[in-house]
């Protein structure tokens, strides 16, 4: 049996959930501007980190005496430097939903041997952040990228705690209104909301986490590329362009490009709201298809922005192989690429609904899903 093909398809298809889309109104002519071939130390790319960080506190809004860092290794870096440079001077809580989560409560119990408690749920679940002792540090992700799940406010997260809260915000940050008084150290990458190239992080510092820093010092040796502080100060330079590493400067001059785009939509606002649009069109669609659901449960904890789906048709036989061949079927008609559910997830779906992506390509894909579906659908029962 042979189904028709939708009429429509997406302009891009790209849903990749990292690396991103490049936002709409892309091109390479947006890089001229980049100080190839020049120092990062040279006065020129000195002023475009300082405007990246700069330019990166309007638009989130980051309050004027937290500190901001470029740094090297995309999230990963960022907030493997920040467990590594401030946990450790009191007990921890550690969070996880998703493989990420998993990732920083391995490293604090297996690498750095802290004294910690570990809290941990089931994909498509989230974990009860009220139950947490706040007057420890807590460490958690604020949008569970291979899950799908996000945390639904910071209200549980108490004004006068003791501790400090560590919020890997990577898929959150851009698309999402983070409450910056709760959160003292905040880590992403660039590459999510916005788009941008791979490689590079962003560590966001409250003065309560400057505070540790300059009065605490690990029990563990520190590389290099991890050294916050020096002689007991945090080292200001890294705050206002002065990286750690050398930064590429193309993939600067791309955030730089990126964040002009991201005013010119409304700064966090139009962020937001591009982002609940794309995700509207498929809560639209699977509220609609009873063979397809999201992987979060509850509705209050779904992603906006990594978006996981399964599928729920009894007929299907073996869900990992039956959501790999509606995938693969998507990337070979060119309407979308990259969506296969993270490697270590349940079977099924991921849609990326950042900013950059346009909620007419998500809405021309939905038929897509649908064709995909049917077609692998029957070719498993004629194979059988």
């Amino acid at each position: 049996m042979t189904l028709t093909k939708p009429a429509s398809r997406p302009v891009n298809p790209r849903f990749s959930s990292g690396p991103c889309a490049k936002f709409p109104t892309w091109s390479l002519d947006k890089l001229a501007d980049a100080p190839v071939g020049r120092s990062h130390r040279a006065g020129v790319g000195k002023a475009k980190l300082k405007a990246a960080i700069e330019t990166t506190r309007s638009v989130l809004g980051v309050p004027a005496d937290y500190r901001i860092g470029i740094v090297p290794a995309s999230d990963t870096g960022a907030f493997e430097m920040a467990m590594w440079t401030i946990l450790g001077a009191r007990p921890a809580e550690l969070v996880a939903w998703e493989s990420f989560g998993a990732g920083w409560v391995t490293d604090a119990v297996k690498q750095l041997r802290i004294e910690a408690t570990t809290h941990t749920a089931d994909y498509g679940q989230i974990v009860d952040m009220a139950a947490l002792n706040y007057d420890h540090d807590v460490v958690f992700t604020w949008n569970g990228t291979t899950s799908g799940v996000r945390v639904p406010s910071g209200d549980v997260i108490p004004a006068d705690r003791a501790g400090l809260t560590f919020c890997d915000a990577t898929s959150a940050a851009f698309a999402m209104d983070l409450p910056w008084d709760k959160l003292d150290v905040t880590t992403f990458s660039w590459q999510k909301v916005l788009g941008g190239e791979a490689a590079h992080g962003i560590l966001i510092l409250s003065p309560r986490a400057v505070e540790r820093l300059e009065s605490y010092t690990p029990a563990w040796p520190l590389p290099k590329i991890f050294r916050l502080t020096k002689g007991g100060k945090l080292i200001e330079g890294i705050f206002v362009g002065e990286t750690i590493n050398t930064p590429s400067m193309l993939c600067v001059e791309d955030y730089l490009a990126a964040l002009d785009w991201a005013q010119s939509v409304g700064g966090l606002e139009g962020l937001i709201a591009r982002t609940e649009a794309n995700f509207a069109e498929i809560a639209r669609f699977v509220a609609e298809t009873p063979w397809i659901d999201f992987l979060a449960e509850d509705p209050a904890t779904r992603s906006t922005t990594s978006v996981c789906l399964k599928f729920t048709d009894a007929r299907i036989t073996d869900g990992a192989a039956f959501a790999k061949a509606v995938a693969k079927r998507l990337e070979a008609e060119g309407v979308a690429l990259d969506i296969g559910a993270y490697r270590d997830a349940p079977a099924g779906l991921r849609i990326w609904c950042g900013a950059t992506v346009e909620a007419s390509d998500v809405a021309a894909l939905m038929p897509w899903l649908a064709w995909a579906f049917e077609t692998e659908l029957a070719a498993q029962s004629q194979a059988a």
